[in-house]
């Protein structure tokens, strides 16, 4: 459902990231894991379109990112580090907006809508404007955009960051909920995160993978702690 076939990503001498390659199968959760500025953000812009690979190809669903892009998109779901949402309009404006923005018909739009305002716990504040949201509901609204459209596969770039416990013990129940119908690429660089939701581990740094497997693969002989500083901080 996810593939990254040899994605490099050069400004001028600097490699973002160099011959990134991995797939993840349907119904699949992994933890898309490294340090800060490991080049998880710039894999997963590639793998969503926002950004162009110097070299290398992205699919998803079986689509070419770049060359099938209406049929990629269509069955993905991108929820960027603080995604951007329009503070003026209500949440309830804002899925409608994106919903049209699609394509939905009216009916389906309605149907939709019922369906992740209750899945994201959004029934409180639909008609309230984003701008006076907590940060906790925001990403919330971000998550329901996302799901809108019933994409198969989820890229989730560090969707907890800034949350307080109660809300990423609320956003990683949600996470865990999706992951049995969805496939789901999700980038973090908190070990917890890892434990708490993800099947199966890609680890990045400085631009390439350095690990890929479980969990319990990368916890063996000292802990996770200890594997990712074995890792990622020698290189940093």
């Amino acid at each position: 459902m996810i593939e990254a076939m040899g994605l490099s990503k050069y400004y001028a001498d600097f490699a973002a990231t160099r011959d990134v390659s991995f797939s993840v199968p349907r119904g699949e959760v992994v933890a898309f894991l490294g340090p800060n500025g490991a080049g998880k953000s710039t894999t997963m812009k590639m793998l969503t379109g926002y950004l162009a690979p110097s070299e290398g190809t992205a699919r998803i669903a079986g689509f070419d990112v770049f060359t099938e892009r209406e049929q990629a998109m269509a069955r993905l779901g991108y929820l960027p580090e603080n995604g951007p949402l329009y503070a003026e309009m209500t949440p309830l404006g804002l899925l409608r907006f994106f919903g049209r923005a699609r394509g939905m018909s009216a009916q389906r739009l309605r149907e939709r809508i019922e369906a992740v305002t209750a899945q994201c716990a959004l029934g409180e504040v639909l008609e309230k404007p984003i701008s006076k949201l907590s940060k906790g509901y925001r990403q919330r609204v971000g998550m329901a955009q996302v799901l809108l459209h019933e994409p198969d596969v989820l890229i989730m770039d560090e969707p907890t960051t800034g949350l307080d416990p109660n809300q990423i013990r609320d956003v990683r129940a949600l996470i865990r909920e999706l992951g049995m119908t969805k496939t789901i690429l999700l980038s973090t660089h908190i070990l917890q995160e890892v434990e708490a939701v993800a099947g199966r581990v890609i680890l990045i740094n400085a631009g390439r993978v350095v690990f890929d497997g479980s969990p319990e693969e990368l916890s063996r002989g000292g802990g996770m702690d200890e594997a990712f500083y074995r890792l990622t901080g020698a290189v940093a």
